[in-house]
């Protein structure tokens, strides 16, 4: 059954939680899940901190819904900031929040 969902309220929503999680961050699946091909989750992020080096689970994007994000893998880096798409390199990668940011991470696993 459809549903709707509002990204920006998610967002601000995460962001409040990611302030007091150990670790500055938060994360909340809105589609899919480990069932699924496709998983859409909101992560926020607080400024500094980092969600570490790891391999990309399949095929991926992330869209920076608020703030300011680098994405790195190994000497290549690409910075986003509200409304650019990164695409997830096929590497083991790891993502920065610049300023307070959540971000929309879209991934269709691998079979």
């Amino acid at each position: 059954m459809p549903q709707r969902t509002s990204l920006d309220a998610l967002a601000r929503e995460q962001l409040e939680l990611a302030a007091g999680a150990g670790g500055g961050h938060t994360a909340h699946t809105v589609y899919g899940g480990h069932e699924k091909v496709l998983r859409q989750t909101v992560i926020a992020m607080i400024h500094g901190s980092e969600l570490s080096e790891h391999e990309n689970p399949g095929e991926a994007t992330v869209l920076v819904l608020h703030g300011r994000v680098r994405m790195s893998a190994g000497e290549l880096a690409w910075e986003g900031s509200r409304g650019d798409l990164i695409t997830v390199p096929d590497a083991r990668h790891r993502l920065k929040a610049l300023e307070d940011s959540a971000v929309l991470l879209t991934v269709a696993k691998l079979p």
